[in-house]
This record gives C-alpha cells, structure tokens and sequence, in this order.
C-alpha cells in the first residue's frame, strides 16, 4: 500500500474515511480464511497481564521451551495474543524487545490504539490520553495494576512521567470486570513492567540514542540547544533454580524543545458598535474600514525548554513453590523542566489609540479580513519569562497469593505511589523608554500561519529598551511559587474458590484506597527598585535601564519577521533590580487547597466457563461496591482578601455490576459482549471548597434594601460522573499477526457535573467579609459545579492487522495495522461554562480518530511509518498565570517514521542501529477562538499557532 493512501485516508470525508478503513479491515477475508497456527502455546498465567487476583496467580513458567519473536510483528502478536485471550474488552501495547516500545513514548504508542487519543502539552510531546472522546480525568491509570498518583492538576496521570524504556506492556480495558480497581469511566490504562521469571535465563538491554530538534536553538544564552539523548539499561536474570527473579532498569532522557509560537490575542468588527466577541465593539480606529475583522493584539514568543527525566524500577519475583508467590515492584522517576520564553507582544485594541493607514483586506464571510497595512502608535511589550518545574513519582506494590488444598487461593497486596510537584515560575517587562510609541508594518495570514512583522524601533538593542510597565499593568513583573502533593495508599485482600456447573470460580475481595491531593500557590508582583535605591524611587515615566550583567544576547523571532530580540537572565533581573511583594488574588487563594479520598471497596465475581449449545462461553459477571468519604478544606476569599477557611465534604455509596461474555464461533472467531455501570469522581478542583463569598446590599429591583449572599467555588459535595456502558465486539484472527475486529458501544450517562448558579446555596459557616451588614439569611446565590443528568455517547470502532505474507509470498515481510473510530454525542450542556464551541463540545470529544501503520521487517531490516489522526475537539490547556483552561484545538495528524537494522549474527551479534523521526511533516498545533456576532452568525478565528520542529533520534541497542 503506498504511503500517499495514509494522506488520503485520513482526510477524507468521514463517509470515505469509514469506507477506507471498512476495506483494509475486510481485506483478510479476500485472502481467505484459515484458522489461526499454532505457532504459539496458549499464554500462561505469567504472561498475561490481567489484574492480580486469587483467580489469576502468577507461578513460575514452567515450560520455556518456546520460540521467542521480538521486534515490530513481535509486538503485534504479544498484543494480539493479550487481546484474544482476555474476558475483557482491551486494547493492548506490548514491548518489541526488552526496553523497546514501539515509539518514544508511551502516549505515542498507545494513541496509535483503536478509540483511544493523545493531546499535546506545551512541550509538544503527548502526555495525556483520551478514550472514547472523554477527557483524560475519566481515564484511571494503574501500574501493575495499582491506581496512579498524578502530578497533573487533576486527575489526569501524565504518560510523559514513565520511561517506555521500562515497560514491557500496557493494556487498556474498555469494559471493566469486578476485580479491576481503580476504573474510569472512559476506560482504564494498565501499565505493566516485565516480569523476570517469563525469561529463561540472563537477559541485557541497552539503548543509546542522540536526540535533535529540527526547529535549532531558538533562546541560544539559555544554555538549550538542540542537541539531546537518552539512555536505558535493563538486566534480568533469575536464582535458585528459576525461583527468584530480578529485573532492574533505570532511564535518562534528556530532551530539548524548541518552539515557535504565535498567539492572536482576539478579534473585533470595526464598525464602532459590533464585535465578534460580544464583549467588543468599541470606538471606529482611525485608518481602518467599516466592517472588516481585524486582530486586536498578538503576541510572538520563543519557547526554549529542557526536559531532563530519570527513571528507575525494580521488581523482585519469588515463587519458591506452587504454592506461594510474591511480587515486589519499586518504580521511581525524576523529572526537571528548564524553560526560556521569550517574546514581544502589544495591544492594537481601538481604545489604546492606535491608528491604520494602507490596509489591506481578504475576501472572508461574514465580513473582509485585514491582513496587511501599517500599524502605528503601539506600546510595546518585550516579556522575558523563565519557569522551572520539577516533578517527583514514586510508586510500590507488595503482591502475596497462598494457594491452600481444593483450589483455594488467597491473595494480598498493599500499594502506595505519590507525586510531588514543586513549580517556579517568573517573567519581567521591558518596553522603550519614556513610554515612547511605536509603528508596526504587518502581513497576517488569511487563515493559520506565521506573520511578517516589520517595526520601526530595534527590539534586539538593549540600550533603546529599559524595565518599565509599558501598557500599565501595575506592575513590572511576576513571581509565583507552586508547591502540589498527590499521595496514594492503597490494600487488598481477595479469596478464589473452584466452582462447578457454569462457572470455574469465584473471587471476593475487600479494598481500601486513601487519596489526598494538596496545592499551594504563591503570587508575588515585582516592582523596579531604580538603581538600587528604596523601593519606588525610579522614573516611572522613564523606566530602569538593562543593567548590562544581566545580558545574554539575542532570541530569534525572525519567523515572524521581527528578527532578534533582547533576552537577559530573569531570576538574576528580579534579585537584582527588583523587590518583590506577595500579591496572592482570589484566583490564588483559590489554588490553595486539599481534597482528600477514602475510599472502601468490596467486589465479588462469578467466573464464566461453559458451553451455549456447542459453542463455548466464557467471561465473567460480578459486582462492586464502593463508598467514597470525600472532604476538602480551603480558603474562602472576598475580592482579594483571604478572610476564612471552610471545611467540607460528603459520603456516598455506588454499586457498579459488571458482565463481560466472550462467545468462541470457531475458526478463532470471537463474539463479545460487555455491559458495566462504572464511575469517576468528580475533578479535584471541582471538589475543593474553595470559594470567593460576600455580603452585600441589594441596591435596586427585587430584594432591594435586603442584605444577602453572594458567591462562586467548588463543591465538597460533589457526587461523581456515573455511566452504564454496554460493548458488542466481532473479532476474527487468521494469524498471529493478522485480524480484523469491530467494536459498537454505547454509554448513557447517568450523573454529570455541570457549573450552575444555585439559588438556594447554604452560606453557615462563612465569614460574614462586612460585619457592619448583618445577612437577611444565611440563604444565598452561588455559582458551584453540581450534579446533573448526563447524556449519550455512542460510536463504532473498526480496527485490524494484516501479515503480506497471507496475500503472497512475495509480501512476506511487509505487514499493515489501521483502525478508525466515530464517536456522536448527545450531551447536553458543557462541563464548565467557559468552555467554547457550543453545547454538545464534551471536552477531549474528537468524533474522528484514525491510525495507519505499514511497515516491512526482514533480515534484521525493519521500517515502519505511521500516521495519527483526531478531528477537533475542545481541549484542557494550561492557560496564563499555570491556571487551567479550554480552547477547541483543530484537527490535527502526525506521522512518525522508524528504521532499524539488526546485525544477525557474528561479532556485533545483538546490536542494532536504530532511526526514529517524530512528527516528520512538522505538523502543527492550531487552536481557535469561536464567538457570535450579534446576528447569530458564528466566527471562529485564529488563536495560537506553534511549530516543534520535527525531532530525530538516531542511537544503537544491544540485548545480550
């Protein structure tokens, strides 16, 4: 299959793009069907990765006579065979060899899953997935079956944290079984690290590779080039005669970004009374046409940011004898973020007296467009930021079963992980002196791009630019410290027991889980000291000149046509020519919190094991019980005054049933069927009780004279996102490397979180912020996330393999892999209010995703070359000052390309050389900002474009 058809498939209408997909997916059944070899011996218990239960021990491997295949069809098959044999609904990501996902990172291999998508961070990596179109707090994530603490602001875990190098397989349940803890709504991601008493003997894995981003050194006096690497090691090797395993492995990645950005601030109407955002429409800019849509500000940074992350992880494997086993998993992972940026921004709002003169316009509905002509009179702002992140993750689980006499089993495992975040962050201004103006000739694109700008003044010279507040902001720059604790601790006890008739066994287990998740943010505004002096002796008027020390060259924007610009050392500026004076909001208080999870779990499941006429049946049914003891404890704000702290939180029970059916057709056709009510609590920041509250007096209307309450926040109260799913799935496998499979599901969602304003909220216990006005009642009106009724989401997914060796043995070798998802739905209002893009834009909602892989292994050569692809979908951002926010990002594709070539044999036997090119296109992220103009016409324009680059790995592996 030619490559073009990857360009091809992925653009097309959704009706030709589901018909292309339809076709390669069928495509084995021209070849003719066949059962399945026999090449593999069904997988032992230890080889798949199902939750640890009392059904499912892990005991030595037996039997190690068996070929092992390894590399990219290796890794099909492993995941294939995962996939085949589980009761459950999964998609599955295994390892090519020891330390070998088959991409760079784990989000990158696992959004190339059918149903399943990666968002990119600000660092352009994909670090957070998405199944099924829900966002990624309705993903649990377990390692080795044990829930995650995140270092997010949510619950999201981000995938960026864990090494790939040190995992060996991950699997994702669509449909949950009772014994699975810690479910999501959307789905649940199993990360597993290897097991050393799969292997027969010894085993070392290292990989070296050079790293580079083709976008260069963007900040060259920050000291981040384009040059980085990484590095792993893994040994495995067993003792006592196969009783005793040990895996070790430990990770380095040190990875530079380089990022081009580019942000329209918004945009207006000009016609003096309209705007596309209502909240616009000011006074007609002298030089600029009636009606057209124009930009009213931008800003255009460089990003230049170094990720240095180290990985460890052991695991400890004894199996003395059948009947006891243990497990002890130790992973650690360090994560520090360096970042530069560095960029100039203004304002060209009518009400900063700006003027035009020789503009230029592009037809466009509903109104022309202006993209050309000199702007004059801005007040420039040069905006030099440096933040610094450091990320700590440490996870550990013990695991014991005992198997007693008659098939009695009892298992056991306590679990902690946790996740520290410490974050500093800083920027200052410089801008010209005497509060000097400043002229702008300027082409923007009709639709996304980078400019041409073209200024008067000299933003790379630092002796025409000094610190000042060139648009009157009050202040001359911005510190904020940012302290978050996520911690975990979680046990379990489970008993199995043989049954007869229908069903093979039983489990029962009784869990408990304590989560308590904490953030402190610090704001601080920084003010110039003059030349050293008391604070506020400087010409305001004037500003404070680069104190020259402080220098460190130059950053290029000449992407956007201004060329160099001044960049100096932030942190040393702020000690040095500043004072800083602690300025926390309302907006601050309200990161100032903790929310705290117990959560008790009891679970019994019936295991399915019998025949319906001549075909057999398998799976599983049982339920969950949970209760959740929820309780936060936050600062209650009035305007910007931190006046008290209040207290709450609430208990509920849920009972979650669960039914997974597996029907075996014969000629290794599968028939699936799964149907589980599953849940996630609520959003942290949702159910913090945080909350800006007052008393004030109404002046006029209704109530006028009354002295009432007032207020916005969290919600300790919250109950969480409920939703009954049920799963039909087809699969049908030809070969080891060969299948296809279809996938229809629908889930109604029962409880949703919506924000609302609530007539009738309870104000006992806050702080009366006046007391010279005593409240009519504690009765109020306060705007809080609550629960509602939730929607529908339905959708269908086509996925499959296909070996060329099935089609000709000429094909041999080559192989392909392609899946397609469409996801509808019917909610009907938006999680938070804000969000844009109308009201059915769940977030993390893309109706399309697709994947297409095609690749050719033989003789130690092996290509591949895939591409990714989501449609729009509104999105959860770290918006300004490391706050959260939504913004819908366009539709988006990513083609990665991977080579490699194993010597086979002799002395550099065991050793590969290895290419990997990610996003090869350089493809770009694009948002939007969508607003309504009085009319009713929806318009949506250009919010941030920014490139990475492309980034080039080339190294060398060895395994021994």
């Amino acid at each position: 299959m030619p490559f073009s058809a990857v360009s091809r498939f992925v653009h097309g209408r959704s009706s030709g793009l589901f018909l292309a997909v339809a076709m390669f997916v069928l495509a084995p059944l021209a070849a003719g069907a066949s059962t399945l070899q026999d090449t593999a011996a069904p997988a032992s218990p230890s080889s798949t990765p199902p939750p640890a239960s009392a059904s499912n021990p892990r005991l030595p491997v037996k039997n190690l006579q068996r070929v092992v295949v390894t590399g990219i069809r290796g890794s099909i098959e492993k995941s294939l065979q995962v996939k085949r044999q589980s009761n459950e609904i999964v998609e599955v990501v295994s390892a090519e060899d020891i330390g070998k996902l088959p991409d760079p990172s784990i989000a990158d291999s696992l959004s190339r899953l059918s149903g399943l998508a990666t968002q990119r961070g600000l660092d352009g990596q994909a670090n957070q997935i998405s199944i099924r179109g829900l966002s990624p707090d309705f993903t649990a994530t377990l390692l080795n079956g044990h829930e995650q603490a995140s270092t997010g602001e949510n619950r999201g875990v981000e995938f960026n944290q864990y090494p790939a190098e040190l995992i060996n397989q991950v699997v994702v349940y669509k449909t949950p079984d009772a014994s699975l803890l810690g479910q999501g709504l959307a789905g649940t991601v199993d990360m597993h690290t290897i097991k050393p008493l799969d292997f027969d003997g010894m085993k070392l894995a290292a990989n070296l590779r050079g790293q580079r981003s083709s976008n260069g050194s963007l900040n060259p006096g920050s000291g981040v080039g384009d040059w980085g690497h990484r590095f792993s090691l893994s040994w495995i090797d067993q003792f006592f005669d196969h009783t005793l395993g040990i895996a070790l492995g430990a990770a380095r990645e040190d990875a530079p970004i380089q990022q081009r950005q580019y942000q329209a601030w918004w945009w207006s109407v000009d016609n003096g009374t309209a705007g596309i955002d209502q909240n616009w429409g000011g006074p007609h800019t002298p030089g600029m046409p009636d009606n057209v849509i124009s930009q009213e500000g931008m800003q255009l940074r460089a990003l230049s940011q170094d990720q240095v992350r180290d990985g460890v992880m052991g695991v400890l494997e004894w199996a003395p004898n059948d009947t006891y086993y243990s497990t002890l998993n130790l992973f650690y992972s360090r994560f520090d973020k360096r970042s530069y940026k560095n960029g100039l921004q203004w304002s060209s709002s009518p009400y900063d007296n700006v003027s035009y003169d020789n503009v230029g316009t592009v037809p466009l509905q509903p109104y022309p467009l202006v993209t050309s002509g000199t702007l004059m009179g801005i007040a420039p702002i040069l905006q030099n930021g440096y933040n610094r992140e450091r990320d700590y993750l440490f996870s550990a689980d013990w695991s014991n079963q005992i198997h007693f006499g008659d098939g009695w089993v009892v298992s056991g495992d306590v679990a902690y992980s946790s996740a520290r975040v410490k974050l500093l962050d800083a920027y200052t201004f410089t801008g010209l002196p005497g509060g000097a103006l400043g002229d702008v000739q300027f082409t923007t694109p009709r639709d996304f791009g980078f400019p041409d700008f073209r200024t008067s003044f000299n933003p790379g010279d630092p002796a025409s630019l000094v610190f000042t507040d060139p648009d009157n902001y009050s202040y001359n720059g911005r510190q904020e410290f940012d302290r978050q604790k996520d911690h975990l601790k979680s046990a379990r006890l489970a008993i199995s027991h043989p049954l007869g008739w229908i069903f093979s066994s039983v489990d029962a287990g009784i869990a408990w889980s304590d989560r308590e998740k904490t953030k402190q943010a610090d704001v601080f505004f920084a003010y110039l000291n003059g030349n050293g002096s008391d604070p506020g002796t400087y010409d305001h008027a004037f500003g404070v000149p680069i104190n020259p020390s402080l220098l460190r060259g130059n950053t290029s924007l000449g992407y956007g046509g201004i060329g160099p610009i001044v960049d100096y050392d932030v942190l040393a500026a702020l000690e040095q020519q500043f004072y800083l004076t602690q300025r926390n909001g309302a907006g601050d208080y309200d990161r100032n919190y903790s929310v705290r999870e117990k959560v008790p779990v009891a679970y019994l499941k019936f295991n399915l094991d019998t025949t319906l006429g001549s075909i057999p049946l398998r799976g599983n049914a049982g339920v969950q019980v949970v209760r959740t003891e929820q309780s936060s404890q936050a600062f209650q704000t009035t305007g910007n005054d931190k006046v008290g702290t209040l207290t709450g939180g609430a208990t509920y029970t849920k009972v979650l049933p669960s039914l997974n059916l597996v029907a075996e057709l014969g000629d290794q056709q599968y028939l699936r069927f799964g149907f589980a009510k599953t849940l996630t609590r609520g959003r942290i920041d949702d159910e913090k009780v945080a909350s800006s509250a007052a008393v004030s007096e109404v002046q006029n209307g209704p109530g006028a004279g009354q002295v009432l309450w007032s207020g916005s926040g969290g919600n300790p109260k919250l109950r969480p996102y409920i939703a009954v799913g049920t799963d039909l799935a087809w699969e049908k496998y030809f070969d080891d490397a060969t299948y296809v499979g279809v996938d229809v599901f629908n889930k109604n969602i029962l409880n949703y979180i919506y924000t609302r304003t609530v007539t009738d909220y309870d104000f006992s216990g806050y702080t009366n912020n006046n007391p010279l006005l005593t409240p009519s009642s504690n009765i109020g009106t306060f705007s809080t996330p609550q629960n509602g009724t939730g929607g529908r989401m339905q959708g269908v997914e086509l996925e499959g393999a296909l070996s060329g060796a099935r089609l000709s043995p000429a094909l041999a070798g080559f192989g392909v892999q392609a899946n397609f998802a469409l996801t509808n739905s019917t909610i009907p209002d938006s999680t938070i209010s804000n969000i844009p893009g109308g009201p059915k834009s769940l977030p993390g909602l893309s109706r399309k995703t697709a994947n297409l892989q095609v690749y050719y292994e033989a003789h130690g050569l092996a290509l591949r070359i895939a591409e990714r692809y989501r449609s729009s979908f509104t999105g959860e951002a770290v918006a300004l000052f490391d706050q959260i926010g939504y913004t819908r990002i366009r539709a988006n594709k990513e083609t990665d390309l991977q080579a490699s070539y194993e010597f086979p044999d002799g002395r550099l036997k065991g050793l590969s050389l290895l290419l990997q090119v990610s996003n090869l296109t350089n493809e770009p992220f694009e948002s939007e900002q969508v607003s309504g103009l009085p009319n009713s016409v929806e318009v949506a324009r250009p919010l941030e474009y920014d490139t990475w680059g492309r980034t080039v790995l080339l190294g060398v592996n060895y395994a021994l």
